[in-house]
């Protein structure tokens, strides 16, 4: 059974925007949690792209 959710901190994930323009077969996607409350916008990071292999800007989705 799922866990309730404890206030305002929420799971997101985290897609790569290069990856789906090169048209290499696969995706990146990390999963990570959030402060709804501090941080309302979609998170924007940097991270590592093990398809690509190199960092690239990830965006949140959904």
């Amino acid at each position: 059974m799922a866990k309730k959710a404890k206030g305002n901190r929420i799971q997101v994930i985290l897609e790569c925007t290069e990856h789906k323009a090169t048209g290499v077969a696969g995706t990146s996607r990390y999963i990570t949690t959030k402060n709804r409350k501090n941080t309302p916008e979609r998170l924007e990071i940097r991270k590592y792209n093990p398809i690509l292999r190199k960092y690239t800007v990830h965006k949140e989705i959904k």
